[in-house]
């Protein structure tokens, strides 16, 4: 089992920043590769960003993000700390969601729901214009 708790929400104007945080605890953490969704009001969960999983060699690409969210967003891990944080810049309006923290066994780049095998509760996130 894998407990995820996700923090660092809030509401913030639009071009403004946030960092959320998501802490987790119980397997090895660098195990797992680590994803962002969120979920809008009246909308489906969607994929936001990945950050591989530690263990073993790789030459290509370490992370993965959205097209909407690409150039604005920034996701990163500490294994040191079981930590995975997405910085978050010039945010829009339409980036207001709740945002949640996954982790997956499945691949190295999740990028699907079912792909990922533990969930964090949430964190709201509301951009005013």
């Amino acid at each position: 089992q894998v407990q995820l708790v996700e923090s660092g929400g809030g509401l913030v104007q639009a071009g403004g920043s946030l960092r959320l945080s998501c802490a987790a605890s119980g397997r090895i953490f660098s195990n797992y590769a680590m994803g962002w969704f969120r979920q809008a009001p009246g909308k489906e969960r969607e994929f936001v960003a990945c950050i591989s999983w530690s263990t073993g060699s790789w030459s290509g690409d370490s992370t993965y993000y959205a097209n909407s969210v690409k150039g604005r967003f920034d996701v990163s891990r500490d294994d040191a700390k079981n930590m995975v944080y997405l910085q978050m810049d010039s945010l829009k309006p339409e980036d207001t969601a709740v945002y949640y923290c996954a982790a997956s066994s499945a691949a190295r780049l999740p990028v699907l729901i079912y792909e990922y095998d533990y969930w964090g509760q949430g964190t709201q996130v509301t951009v005013s214009s």
